[in-house]
């Protein structure tokens, strides 16, 4: 099993995470204006992706795009990382490759401290993910804790690329939220 074979049911039941849903997480940060470079470049790709309709499409022109943006927002001093094997724990089958995770560290060649797992929204649907990125955000939780570098929280986004949807995990509990301010959110969840 990897991680895109969890529901928001086997969360509850096989890792005993409880789902808190349409919390408020967000609502104090302040929207942060995206470069005119990253506009020229969805106002192109955006049409492509959604024409083409698939998840590898989205992936590639629209989220990574923005991911990065968030990278270039913070001077380049979190990391990015697009298809890493995250194998934590077999057992409760904590294994697979993550569509992206950002860091809160500058390094590249190898992952530290992940902080925020975001997820493609298989078959354009924002619910069918939320289990696969709770169960990473818990991964990701443990493999810091492994690491020695507990994080109290670790955030998460599941998105067709057009919608997004954000959630937090701390303390086995797991809070999803539904927003707007796109990388106002994300540059906050780096800091």
């Amino acid at each position: 099993m990897s991680y895109s074979d969890f529901t928001l049911k086997k969360i509850k039941q096989d890792l005993g995470i409880k789902v808190i849903e349409d919390e408020d997480l967000f609502s104090q940060v302040e929207a942060v204006k995206i470069s005119d470079y990253l506009t020229s470049t969805l106002k192109y790709n955006l049409p492509l992706a959604m024409a083409l309709g698939t998840e590898k499409a989205r992936s590639e022109l629209v989220i990574a795009n923005v991911l990065l943006e968030v990278r270039k927002k913070l001077d380049n001093k979190v990391s990015f990382f697009s298809g890493i094997n995250l194998d934590v724990d077999k057992s409760k089958s904590l294994t697979g490759f993550c569509d992206f995770i950002m860091s809160q560290s500058s390094e590249q060649f190898y992952m530290s401290r992940p902080i925020i797992t975001v997820v493609e929204a298989k078959n354009e649907s924002i619910s069918s993910g939320l289990g696969q990125c709770i169960a990473e955000m818990y991964a990701s939780s443990l493999f810091n804790d492994n690491e020695g570098t507990h994080l109290s929280v670790i955030y998460g986004a599941v998105t067709t690329g057009s919608t997004w949807r954000f959630l937090r995990y701390e303390n086995k509990k797991a809070y999803i939220a539904d927003v707007t301010k796109i990388m106002g959110i994300l540059v906050s969840m780096m800091k």
